[in-house]
């Protein structure tokens, strides 16, 4: 299970931002219309973030997240996964949403994602993903979709099958054509050790520039406020996200980054660097 509904990001508000904020009705290129909240500084920076959420869609969580990051200077928008079978209305702590998430298809997703990363496209000169759970994954396969990501990051996503019989991030790993961090959870009881060092291994295989980093202890879904017991785990996430956005997002080549062909990984005990792991 991922965040509760009432859970806010670990992350410190900027008080006295400038930052203004609507909510969406996006349209899709096969026609689907679906939800998203956008977050937008009064003086951007440039770089755009698709916010990607867990298995629940858009919620409250992600809505504060677009914030802040907005507060920092991103272009932010977080987008609903289920347009085509729930609508684009809010929902409340009733909605079934594992029937929804259940109809969810590749194309469908990968086709949501490039309507949000083209609505942001005008204002920005680099779009990173950031996806969670289901997110996640689906942050990393949109670097093999062809949006012209500048990277893409996942924190606790399935790299490996799902039992949908669709090839995952591991084995589109050639496929990706931007930089990749996973902030993975030591303690899931799902995305196991040997699945993060399948991918870690895959994407070097394919000249991915990429971190793997892993949290020891955590569980899934640490990064939450209400984690109190993982906040250096989640102190450290947001500051690698922050420098990922600020690496790749200087205009070169999207699947070398800034300085070449670089792969690390790692297990991170809590009090270690907030830096990568090399």
């Amino acid at each position: 299970m991922c965040f509760e509904l009432d859970s806010d990001p670990p992350i410190a508000r900027i008080a006295g931002a400038a930052v203004s904020h609507d909510d969406l009705v996006l349209e899709a290129a096969d026609g689907n219309s679906f939800a998203a909240f956008e977050a937008t500084p009064d003086e951007p920076n440039g770089i755009g973030v698709v916010i990607l959420p867990d298995v629940r869609g858009l919620y409250r969580f992600y809505e504060e997240l677009a914030l802040r990051f907005a507060e920092r200077g991103y272009l932010a928008i977080a987008i609903d996964w289920f347009g085509r079978t729930a609508g684009v209305g809010k929902r409340g702590e009733e909605f079934e949403y594992p029937e929804h998430t259940a109809q969810t298809t590749q194309q469908g997703i990968q086709a949501d994602i490039a309507a949000a990363v083209e609505h942001l496209r005008p204002r920005a000169r680099a779009i990173v993903t950031v996806g969670f759970c289901f997110g996640g994954r689906n942050s990393w396969l949109a670097a093999a979709s062809g949006h012209g990501l500048a990277g893409a990051v996942g924190f606790y996503g399935m790299p490996g099958d799902r039992g949908d019989g669709l090839p995952g991030p591991i084995d589109r790993a050639a496929e990706m054509e931007a930089p990749i961090l996973a902030l993975q959870a030591g303690a899931d009881q799902h995305i196991t050790a040997k699945l993060n060092d399948a991918f870690d291994r895959a994407l070097t295989d394919a000249g991915v520039e990429h971190e793997v980093v892993t949290y020891d202890g955590a569980p899934h879904s640490f990064f939450d406020r209400r984690q109190e017991d993982y906040a250096e785990a989640s102190d450290d996430a947001w500051r690698r996200v922050l420098d990922f956005l600020d690496r790749y997002s200087r205009g070169t080549d999207p699947r070398r980054g800034s300085g070449g062909p670089r792969a690390s990984s790692g297990t991170v005990p809590f009090g270690d660097s907030p830096f990568p792991v090399a």
